[in-house]
């Protein structure tokens, strides 16, 4: 398949529908982020997952002067949408607002909705408020499960955009639309440019069919047009970035697309995460001493890109649009690979390194993994390192009336291990000019020192370092354990240690004795 001629839409500054609402203050706007932000009333969809916790955090703590955030929730696990803000509130990465202006909660509204339901599931006067006040809106409310079926991914990544653009369309101040897709929306192509391609298939046509089909006829679709797309997540965000693009001639619109996102950098904390979904999830893992074999091609650039450099990206991107406008729409690939690239050699090698400095009281076995690819061999090893000794595990666990939960944990990241080894055997040329115009943008902004976008070696990026925070912020926000716990815990690495070297005796012991027993 050829790489299709990339498509994109036109509109004139001068002309454009909301051109007299561009900007806030005037030209202030062109000079200052934070002053684009000035009385802003902020729409954000998905505001409970990982990256937007960190962009709710960053709006409330440097762009003080914003009016409203408005986050689209649903009620979920018997907690009504009041009661889900309160505990979005608990979460230690508002930690340095709740020390230092409290009142900043204020500004932060829950709507009820969804974004696969009709209309968004918004009651009519929630409707009415956005689209009279509403000037700019995040979306980035998807489902990131690299193994979701075809019904829910488009119901969630692609109906979900197409229904936040229609109520974008609708507000009658809107200055920015941010979408936040992924940089492997195009993992069928090698080189990657910052621009939007022709989808495989009919966004509204695939939106269409899963709405009439029934379950049986949806997986004979899916198995027919996921072409060389490695899973329904990368073409679903494929799709829905084709929408925003049709959209793009009638309202300010703009995609950021990061590509694996990790822990901070520096904001709030160096090292804040607060899920595993993805490879934060295999790190940690890989910490524990639970994953012993990943399918790998380890002389690949791994590209990551730290959580705090993504929400940057996004609030910037808002204001790029909207200050810098262009005859195009923008796409930004939000990525590391061609400025400050890691191998997954280099990246597995800091990874041991670091999680034998500093040892989780959780680690399970001694820490140690290897990168493979073949995929025989690593069934083989993942049976016998991972399967076999979870399920003795839940057996002793059961024995000593404890929940036998180890089989079930380690099943969830083989699964995880293994959906992910189309992203751990590819590399991709990631083009970033747009990229770098953003940079160039924000660094001659007045406050553009407090929205850093630039990863770059030059400007003091290091994957050691980094590393070493990554290690520190999963033992202390996801593992939650303190590092007072570490002279313990490196005692039972000790052990775990000279454990496994008996093991290993012991194994060798009976191989070779069960060979000379087969030879006489």
């Amino acid at each position: 398949m050829g790489v299709p001629k990339p498509q994109q839409r036109f509109y004139t500054p001068s002309s454009h529908p909301f051109n007299n609402n561009y900007m806030f203050n005037g030209d202030i706007a062109s000079h200052s982020i934070t002053g684009f932000y000035k009385n802003a009333k902020i729409f954000i969809t998905g505001a409970t997952g990982f990256v937007d916790k960190a962009l709710v955090e960053k709006l409330l703590r440097t762009c003080d002067e914003l009016d409203s955030l408005y986050l689209l929730m649903r009620p979920k696990r018997g907690m009504n949408i009041e009661q889900r803000l309160k505990e979005l509130l608990k979460n230690p990465v508002f930690n340095r607002i709740r020390e230092k202006n409290p009142d900043a909660f204020d500004k932060v509204k829950a709507v009820a909705g969804d974004v696969s339901a009709p209309n968004l599931g918004l009651s009519d006067g929630d409707k009415e408020k956005l689209v009279e006040h509403c000037n700019i809106v995040f979306h980035s409310a998807a489902t990131v499960k690299f193994n979701e079926d075809l019904k829910n991914a488009v119901t969630l990544n692609t109906l979900g955009t197409k229904q936040v653009l229609e109520l974008c369309r609708e507000m009658k101040n809107l200055k920015s639309f941010v979408h936040v897709s992924t940089a492997y929306s195009n993992s069928d192509k090698y080189t990657v440019d910052e621009t939007v391609y022709e989808p495989p298939h009919d966004p509204n046509a695939v939106i269409n069919s899963i709405k009439v089909l029934p379950n049986e006829g949806i997986e004979i679709l899916s198995k027919k047009i996921l072409g060389k797309h490695p899973n329904t997540y990368t073409l679903t965000k494929a799709m829905a970035e084709h929408l925003v693009l049709e959209s793009s001639s009638q309202i300010p619109a703009a995609v950021v697309r990061p590509s694996i996102i990790t822990a901070a950098w520096k904001e709030p904390y160096p090292g804040w995460v607060d899920n595993v979904s993805g490879i934060t999830g295999i790190f940690m893992e890989c910490g524990r001493g639970t994953i012993k074999s990943i399918i790998c091609d380890d002389k690949c650039t791994m590209d990551l890109i730290p959580v705090d450099i993504v929400v940057n990206t996004i609030i910037t991107a808002a204001w790029h649009t909207a200050a810098h406008p262009s005859n195009t729409m923008r796409v930004y690939n939000c990525t590391s690979g061609t400025t400050n690239p890691i191998s997954w050699k280099e990246f597995g090698r800091l990874t041991q390194k670091y999680w034998l400095e500093y040892p989780s009281k959780y680690v399970t076995w001694y820490p140690g993994f290897t990168y493979r690819t073949s995929r025989a061999m690593h069934v083989i090893c993942a049976h016998l390192f991972h399967l076999l000794p979870s399920a003795f595990l839940d057996v002793f666990l059961y024995c000593t009336k404890q929940k036998p939960i180890m089989l079930k944990i380690s099943r969830k990241f083989y699964s995880a291990l293994d959906a992910g080894k189309f992203f751990s055997t590819n590399e991709w040329d990631f083009k970033t000019s747009t990229m770098a115009a953003l940079v160039s943008a924000v660094r001659d902004a007045e406050d553009g020192a407090n929205f850093e976008i630039d990863m770059t070696a030059e400007n003091g990026f290091n994957w050691n370092f980094y590393l070493k925070d990554f290690t520190l912020g999963v033992r202390q926000y996801v593992l939650k354990d303190d590092i007072s716990s570490l002279p313990s815990a490196k005692v039972k690495l000790n052990r775990l240690y000279w454990f496994q070297k008996v093991f290993q005796a012991v194994t060798i012991y009976s191989i070779v004795k069960l060979a000379l027993h087969q030879c006489t």
